[in-house]
């Protein structure tokens, strides 16, 4: 990072729809070579004859924010390179095919962006209590737990919202 570069982090929970170039002029830097992105978007899967035809997010947004602090924190041990970080993600109803989660980060070389960007992801879904809810277009519904999720296990069934 450059001396006079503080690293930034920027997080933001929204039920509309998420800006790409949003995200990725909030990670922008002069100094930085490489932007890292990643976009998950709702995709239709079909389970046991019904198909997905959406997501419904849901949060303990103040939890949000002091986990994804963490979790910076944690990035910037292990990648000391990396300059801004960005997290934008989904509340509420997420049809298919549009982004639920959009997250980058810039560092000087690509190398420690995309190595810092993958861990970020698998680190969200297991640290930070954002819960999905998957709609089928049977009209049925079921809370679906992250496979990386350390914490579940807690809260019973993975049907049941924790």
């Amino acid at each position: 990072m450059a001396p006079s570069e503080e690293g930034r982090n920027v997080f933001k929970l929204s039920r509309d729809w998420l800006s790409v170039q949003e995200v990725v002029a909030a990670v922008s830097s002069a100094s930085c070579g490489a932007i890292s992105l990643f976009i998950g978007t709702t995709r239709e899967d079909e389970l046991q004859g019904r198909k997905v035809i959406g997501l419904e997010y849901e949060a303990y947004e103040d939890m949000v924010q002091s986990e994804l602090s963490r979790l910076c924190d944690d990035i910037r041990a292990r990648w000391p390179d990396v300059t801004h970080i960005c997290v934008h993600h989904r509340l509420g109803w997420v049809k298919v095919g549009e982004a639920s989660v959009v997250m980058a980060i810039s560092s000087p070389h690509r190398h420690d962006g995309q190595q810092a960007i993958q861990h970020l992801m698998e680190q969200l879904k297991a640290r930070v209590p954002v819960w999905k809810k998957e709609v089928y277009d049977s009209h049925e519904v079921a809370w679906k737990e992250n496979a990386e999720c350390g914490w579940s296990s807690c809260h019973g069934d993975a049907a049941q919202k924790p």
